[in-house]
């Protein structure tokens, strides 16, 4: 796997898996759950777009 896609799939995943995370800590210490769940569909779209398109280059490279 080259370096590009090694930079993009734990990127995807970053945003996929800890954005949400963040906010769910931020929610935790704050009691203000509209942060979680206001945070989920950008970051699940922008995670799984990325996780998608960053596979697929993967698959074609080899």
């Amino acid at each position: 796997m080259k370096k590009d896609s090694k930079i993009a799939l734990s990127v995807s995943l970053i945003v996929l898996i800890g954005f949400p995370l963040l906010f769910f800590f931020v929610s935790l210490v704050t009691g203000q759950w509209h942060y979680l769940l206001w945070s989920l569909p950008p970051s699940f779209t922008a995670g799984f777009t990325g996780l998608v398109l960053t596979l697929n280059q993967i698959r074609k490279k080899g």
